[in-house]
């Protein structure tokens, strides 16, 4: 059976309906906490695909959290190998950074609720991200800092206030800046985890986020499972 190791920053931050798609897939789920777990002693190479998921802290912040660095390493280590990596918010700025490009604070304010994806420069040469950039499908951004396009990286996808949504790179490394992966229900606990976050922007708050993700979760759900059936079964073996 083929292995998906995972590596999780909090715990409300799971790989949501790419779970089902795994599994289907005929993969194996494993999971790696960072900060709990010693990232440095992962073997870059043996897993059959590598994900890292989002979080809080910064890719800028390794002397406050040194894994972040073993991360990175690990990272680099795999891209030499040119094996498939899925790397989600916190995960693409940490791919990014794997990759020499600089990630860094946000200049247009976070960028936390439901928005429209536009295609990148070369989307059309990636049919798996066609069901996200559909104009009746709204995603979930959650983040406030971005990341410039690593040189050599195919650009997929931009939002309205970010250009860097989503990139590919070599035969299987995939970067992306928002959330494909959360359900209505699982966002519930992102209420929680992120209340002083929430709580910090002026145009924000629980009950809306609650209330667009009541309506625009669904339809995301069903362009996601598109999108990971078409990802999942076009990587290299």
């Amino acid at each position: 059976m083929k292995t998906a190791l995972t590596i999780r920053h909090v715990a409300f931050e799971d790989v949501g309906t790419l779970e089902s798609a795994l599994l289907k897939t005929g993969f194996e789920l494993q999971f790696r906490e960072a900060g709990l777990h010693d990232l440095s002693a992962i073997d870059p190479l043996a897993p059959d695909l590598l994900i890292v998921l989002g979080g809080p802290i910064g890719v800028y912040e390794q002397a406050e959290y040194p894994f972040l660095t073993d991360e990175i390493a690990l990272l680099r280590r795999r891209l030499e190998a040119d094996l498939p990596i899925l790397g989600i918010c916190l995960g693409a700025q940490l791919l990014a950074a794997s990759l020499g490009a600089r990630v860094y604070p946000g200049t247009k304010g976070k960028e936390i609720g439901w928005g429209k994806l536009f295609p990148g420069a070369r989307a059309q040469e990636y049919p798996f991200m066609s069901s996200l950039l559909d104009e009746s499908v709204e995603v979930l951004h959650w983040h406030g800092d971005t990341f410039e396009l690593p040189n050599g990286a195919a650009h997929l996808a931009a939002s309205d206030r970010y250009v860097n949504q989503a990139f590919a790179w070599g035969r299987g490394a995939l970067g992306l800046q928002f959330h494909p992966e959360v359900t209505a229900e699982g966002l519930e606990r992102w209420y929680i985890g992120h209340a002083c976050e929430i709580a910090g922007q002026e145009m924000i708050d629980v009950r809306t986020l609650r209330e667009e993700s009541r309506r625009k979760a669904g339809p995301l759900e069903f362009a996601a499972s598109q999108f990971w059936s078409l990802w999942l079964n076009g990587l290299s073996p």
